[in-house]
C-alpha cells in the first residue's frame, strides 16, 4: 500500500493543495469562485477539498457516511467548524434534508473520486439538482474505469499494486488472482462494478437534463505531483477526440456540468 493512502493527515494536506491549485482554477475558467459562495461536497473524507474553498472565503457543507473519517476532519477543521465556515453532516445523500441538514442551497457541489465508487450512477446525478441554486454547478474528478489502475489496485498490500490494467480480467479471473493474493477481495470487485468511463458518464448527464459546461482529461492526473512526483500532463487533443479509446490513457477526468434550462 502507497503511504499516500496510509497517512490520512498527508493525504488531507495533499487534497488540499491539489484543490488548491488544480481543480480551483478548472472551475474558475467557466465560473468565478467567489466568497461567500455556497460549497457542497459529497463523499467528503476528511474535508480536504473543501478546506480549499474555505480558504477562499466560502462557507461549506460537508456529506459523509463513513463516520471515522468524519472524526478527522472535525480534528484537522476544529477552527473552520467553531467559526461557522464549515459543517459536516454524516448520513446517505439520499436521506438528507435540504433545510434541516443542508440549510439550503448552494451554488457549488463538489464530487472528487466518488461518482466511480456509486452503485445507481444516474440516480444521484438527477437527484443533485434539488440542491442547486438557480446558475449553480456541479464539479466532477473521477479516474476513468479503463484507465491503468481504474480499478484502484494501487491500495493492494501485494504485487497486484503495480499492475496496470489487471482489473480488466474477465471477472473470475480477477476476482481468483484477488482471492489468491488475499486482497480485500468485496471491496475491490464491489470498485470493479461501479467504475466509470467517460462515455458512460457523459450519457448519464445528457440523460439526466444537463449541459457540459467544461471539461479536461488528464494523461498524468494532477494528484501524481504529491503521489509520484510527476508533473501533471493534459491528455493529447487527439486522443482526447476518439471515444472509448480515450478511456485507456486518461488518468483523471474533471467536469463541470449544469441543469438544461
Amino acid at each position: 500500500m502507497f503511504e499516500f493512502h496510509a497517512d490520512r493527515k498527508r493525504y488531507f494536506d495533499i487534497q488540499v493543495l491539489n484543490t488548491e491549485q488544480y481543480v480551483i482554477p478548472f472551475i474558475e475558467e467557466k465560473f468565478p469562485v467567489k466568497s461567500g459562495m455556497r460549497v457542497l461536497e459529497i463523499g467528503c473524507g476528511e474535508g480536504g477539498v473543501l478546506k480549499a474553498f474555505i480558504n477562499k472565503g466560502c462557507a461549506g457543507v460537508g456529506v459523509e457516511f463513513d463516520a471515522p473519517r468524519i472524526e478527522l476532519a472535525n480534528e484537522y477543521l476544529a477552527e473552520d467548524i467553531v467559526a461557522g465556515r464549515l459543517r459536516f453532516v454524516i448520513k446517505d445523500i439520499y436521506q438528507v434534508d435540504i433545510e434541516k441538514d443542508l440549510h439550503g442551497l448552494f451554488d457549488i457541489i463538489i464530487l472528487k473520486d466518488v461518482i466511480e465508487h456509486i452503485h445507481d450512477q444516474a440516480k444521484l446525478i438527477g437527484w443533485m439538482k434539488q440542491f442547486l441554486k438557480p446558475g449553480g454547478i456541479i464539479f466532477f474528478g473521477f479516474p476513468p474505469w479503463y484507465m491503468p489502475f481504474g480499478g484502484h489496485q494501487q491500495m493492494c498490500h501485494s504485487r497486484i499494486s503495480r499492475l496496470p490494467y489487471v482489473h480488466l480480467l474477465p471477472r473470475g479471473i480477477y476476482r481468483g488472482i484477488l482471492k489468491k493474493k488475499k486482497e480485500q477481495v468485496e471491496a475491490l470487485m464491489e470498485v470493479r462494478d461501479t467504475g466509470i468511463s467517460i462515455e458512460r458518464f457523459e450519457r448519464l448527464c445528457k440523460k439526466q437534463g444537463y449541459g457540459i459546461l467544461h471539461n479536461r482529461h488528464y494523461f498524468l492526473n494532477p494528484i501524481y505531483k504529491w503521489k509520484f512526483g510527476w508533473k501533471p500532463r493534459r491528455q493529447s487533443i487527439f486522443i482526447k477526440a476518439i471515444p472509448y479509446l480515450r478511456d485507456f490513457f486518461t488518468t483523471c477526468a474533471y467536469y463541470i456540468i449544469t441543469p438544461d434550462k
